[in-house]
């Protein structure tokens, strides 16, 4: 009896080390030992911010939600701006940029709009180890989000690239939710440059802020020369390890999933709350 009681114990001990040691585990202890960004490779992160933060303007003419220092952008190089209502729920909102000053083509999407049954559906589209891509897994609700993007703007990425001598880099941004669809986007054009005018995967690059769960380990190594992840100190989305996530929904998701049913079988308007 003894001896069985000890067994259990050294097992119960080292489960519950395995799974304190799981459940505490954050981003951050990755790049603990990591040197830190020079100013160069720093300097493009605060601009591609405020470019993100362009799209959640109503009008970039007569901006109402200016950050310090502005949008220091030209209007007149917004190529496309594009809507919740043009996209019908394939994809956040985004624009489209041509940055001469810096010599980039900018396509810059916003973060998750909490008051849209769309969003909701996008990022919920996925089950673990459910989309193969690459080699990899990838969420499954952004692949298809990225893919339709690029359907839909690979010729206006083509003619800027094209007219603009084909030596301007092509940058994808994104907040949140888009920057998960950023990531995946940059991801099949460095693998389908061909699509828009053979552009190098030494142009393409990505900045994901505050950056969805979107890939496995290995395409976030294959790939870490183009997607730079930018996650502002204990940011909690980012840095929430994979099993308090899978907690957090398990208590809260029967309650969520229950409102998104009700918006989507009854259909009722978007914006306002439910009880």
């Amino acid at each position: 009896m003894s001896v069985s009681c000890g067994v259990e114990c050294v097992v119960i001990l080292g489960f519950s080390r395995w799974l304190w040691k799981r459940c505490t585990y954050v981003g951050s202890d990755d790049s603990a030992t990591w040197p830190p960004a020079t100013p160069d490779e720093f300097e493009p992160v605060p601009r591609v911010c405020r470019l993100i933060l362009a799209v959640y303007e109503p009008d970039l003419r007569h901006p109402k939600y200016l950050p310090a220092g502005g949008y220091r952008l030209d209007p007149d190089w917004v190529v496309k701006r594009v809507t919740y209502e043009q996209t019908l729920g394939h994809a956040p909102p985004y624009l489209i940029y041509v940055d001469h000053d810096h010599r980039e083509i900018v396509v810059a999407i916003r973060g998750l709009n909490l008051a849209k049954e769309s969003d909701y559906e996008l990022l919920l589209d996925n089950r673990l180890g459910q989309q193969m891509f690459d080699g990899g897994y990838v969420h499954r609700g952004l692949l298809k989000s990225a893919i339709w993007l690029l359907n839909e703007e690979s010729e206006t990425l083509k003619r800027l690239w094209v007219e603009n001598g084909s030596n301007y880099d092509l940058v994808f941004a994104g907040h949140s939710l888009g920057s998960g669809v950023a990531s995946i986007l940059a991801v099949i054009v460095v693998n389908h440059g061909d699509q828009l005018g053979g552009v190098p995967r030494s142009k393409v690059r990505c900045y994901a802020v505050a950056p969805a769960r979107c890939m496995s380990l290995n395409l976030a190594v294959k790939y870490a020369d183009v997607i730079h992840s930018i996650i502002l100190q204990d940011d909690f989305l980012p840095r929430t390890p994979t099993p308090l996530e899978d907690i957090f929904k398990s208590i809260f998701w029967p309650w969520c999933f229950g409102q998104l049913a009700m918006l989507t079988v009854c259909r009722l308007p978007e914006g306002h709350l439910y009880t």
